[in-house]
């Protein structure tokens, strides 16, 4: 299926799929797709000689993921970013409003996905359904429940998942990690977080939606409002709905980083408690200014503070630093660009040393991956709870109370009220 296709027309969930896969929290239904072009097949060269890319999202930061050597199809549901694509790319390319077409092609073996939060877990879900293997924005997920569906797709369905939390491909923090790692600060006792603070705004009438944005394929699973310039484009990161804020924004790069160090992929805290002012006019529904304050176990007790804006004690707008026994270490940014101080630069491994995995580069490592079938630096679970500690933060800022968390169990304890923020429900007819 080639050319442009309206979002008008769309693939029903029973005709994309023969089957209905259920991954969050109940055993999935039908076949398990174990092969794509990505692995190889009759007449059909494995990935180790080539892969072919769809691009959904693309305007953004989703512009900057694209291959351009190897693109087949490009979709946006607002189509001055579709074609701005298609264009950069500068070949046929095929072009889509409905990301389900894109997944439907069987000689893509690979997409990525850089839509608007709402939508990440549940393309990479079904990108995964598909036989796909995803690079998808950070955060992987808006809801812990999203981001657990994910993991179990990723592993039933046999795909490579890269989660677009750059910072641990980067030589600063990779640095930075091997500083922590090997007691470079001696035994962490809290790690402290700076950030601006998230935006106000005026309030701004609802319109219709130009004749250029299918607003209801770009609203999907989320609950239905009406089109408005200030919730539209990189506006949405500022509703509780769809982006949630810097915390969930750049913390899920922080988080991500903090995770790595301390080496904390497969758990969580076991409290959180917030603080914040709500906007006092406008149209946004995030906090201005936000203290979160989380009590770990692992490996020892220590504490993770989030602060907007916090005192800054690097070189840059954002970061963090490590407080330990015996030093610190500041590291500024924590995306793509991060980087830390000297001490953790000039640091070599001592014999016998932890020595942590050196990224080739974020999108280098998930298409090596993508043909060794080894994970991604940022895997599906990595992802899923550094996402968990930004969407902990918003619960507790919400709920004006602390909580307590079972990481193992991903659940609070004895506050059913705050167990309903877990997960969320689908506008019909999208639904995990």
């Amino acid at each position: 299926m080639g050319g442009k296709k309206s979002g008008k027309k769309r693939v029903s969930r029973r005709e994309f799929f023969a089957t209905s896969a259920k991954v969050a929290g109940v055993a999935a239904v039908g076949p398990l797709i174990l092969t794509n072009g990505a692995l190889g097949g009759p007449g059909r060269p494995p990935a180790s000689e080539r892969i072919i890319t769809g691009h959904i999202g693309v305007g953004g930061r989703g512009s900057g993921l694209i291959i351009r050597e190897s693109a087949a199809a490009v979709c946006d549901v607002y189509k001055p970013n579709m074609e701005n694509a298609a264009k950069e790319i500068g070949s046929d390319v095929a072009q889509y409003t409905d990301y389900r077409y894109v997944l439907e092609r069987k000689d893509i073996d690979v997409v990525t996905i850089g839509t608007p939060d709402h939508w990440h877990a549940l393309m990479t879900i079904h990108a995964c359904e598909a036989g796909k293997d995803v690079y998808v924005e950070k955060p992987l997920c808006r809801t812990i429940a999203e981001g657990r569906a994910v993991v179990n797709a990723a592993k039933r369905y046999a795909r490579i998942v890269q989660v677009g939390s750059q910072g641990r491909s980067t030589e600063g923090m990779w640095r930075a990690c091997q500083f922590i790692r090997n007691g470079g600060v001696g035994r962490v006792q809290k790690v402290t977080c700076w950030h601006p603070l998230n935006p106000s705004n005026d309030w701004r009438p609802d319109e219709d939606p130009p004749a250029d944005v299918d607003w209801d394929l770009w609203l999907g699973p989320a609950r239905w409002v009406p089109f408005n310039r200030n919730r539209f484009l990189f506006n949405f990161r500022w509703y509780m709905d769809f982006g949630a804020g810097n915390i969930r924004d750049r913390g899920a790069h922080i988080f991500s980083d903090i995770n790595w160090a301390m080496d904390l992929d497969h758990t969580g805290p076991v409290s959180v408690e917030a603080t914040g002012a709500a906007p006092e006019s406008g149209m946004y529904d995030c906090p201005t200014t936000m203290e979160v304050k989380y009590e770990f176990k692992e490996p020892y007790p220590w504490t993770l503070t989030w602060s907007q804006p916090g005192k800054n004690e690097g070189t840059r707008e954002y970061g963090f630093k490590f407080w330990g026994d015996k030093d610190t270490l500041a590291v500024s940014g924590g995306d793509g660009g991060t980087d830390t101080e000297a001490k953790a630069m000039k640091f070599e491994l001592p014999a016998g040393g932890k020595d942590a995995y050196r990224s080739p580069g974020h999108m280098e490592d998930f298409l090596s991956c993508v043909k060794t079938r080894k994970p991604t630096i940022m895997n599906p679970e990595a992802g899923q709870r550094a996402a968990t500690v930004c969407i902990l933060g918003n619960i507790a800022w919400l709920l004006g109370r602390k909580l307590e968390w079972d990481p193992a169990n991903e659940r609070f304890v004895n506050d059913e009220e705050a167990n309903r923020y877990i997960n969320c429900p689908y506008r019909a007819p999208w639904h995990l």
